[in-house]
């Protein structure tokens, strides 16, 4: 059974989240829906998310379930968000947890037991279960991803956009040096913006995680 089917039910928010004076708390637009965070390290988790061509959908706070803690006193617990990918990744859905490293190597043994009932749960619908914290969602890929951000709402005149997505397209992959040499002589500022703008809509593909810089190579999204 594909976990990640658009007939599997669909799973809306568990937990609405409140706002907080004490951490940075909203919506994200994430293609045409608002998805909820309730830190800055939420928010980056899920803009990670939305640049992978390989994510469905990202669902905040999509389950309660039933814990014992360490005191044998029962609790729930609602993990953060629920993230589905395409059916030709194989990636089954994952049930993810976000949490400072500070937070949860502080308090690990306090969190175990509901983490436990994650896995569990997860693992009977044949999901995953991860916690996500800064060394996995913070680094050079977001930093790119919210460098691009500033491109992403440019305009450009479609002909000049489609004469680059052909060429990438024709060469399987091209180096950003090569493809403004070649379609923006005299204008290699303006020519590598629009390189930009077509990788932060996700019309062209790159590793995400190398420096951007002229020698990144860039291929047609799938």
């Amino acid at each position: 059974m594909d976990t990640n089917s658009c007939k599997q039910p669909k799973f809306s928010v568990a937990r609405r989240i409140k706002s907080t004076h004490r951490s940075l708390s909203g919506v994200y637009a994430f293609r045409g829906e608002g998805v909820a965070f309730e830190s800055a390290l939420e928010r980056d988790f899920i803009s990670r998310m939305d640049f992978s061509r390989e994510v469905v959908s990202v669902v905040s706070q999509p389950v309660t379930l039933d814990f014992v803690a360490r005191n044998g006193r029962s609790y729930t617990y609602t993990p953060d968000f629920l993230v589905r990918f395409k059916g030709r990744a194989e990636i089954p859905p994952m049930l993810v947890e976000v949490k400072p490293e500070e937070n949860w190597r502080e308090s690990w043994r306090e969190y175990l037991p509901k983490w436990k009932a994650a896995w569990s749960y997860a693992r009977a619908q044949g999901w995953s279960f991860h916690i996500y914290d800064e060394s996995r969602i913070r680094g050079q890929s977001l930093k790119n991803i919210q460098f691009l951000e500033r491109f992403k709402r440019a305009d450009y005149a479609k002909e000049d956009l489609d004469a680059v997505i052909q060429t990438v397209e024709f060469m399987g992959a091209a180096p950003i040096h090569y493809l403004v040499a070649l379609h923006f002589t005299g204008s290699e500022a303006l020519g590598t913006s629009h390189i930009f703008h077509l990788i932060a809509n996700r019309q062209l593909d790159c590793d995400i995680s190398s420096k951007i810089d002229d020698f990144l190579e860039v291929s047609v999204t799938l």
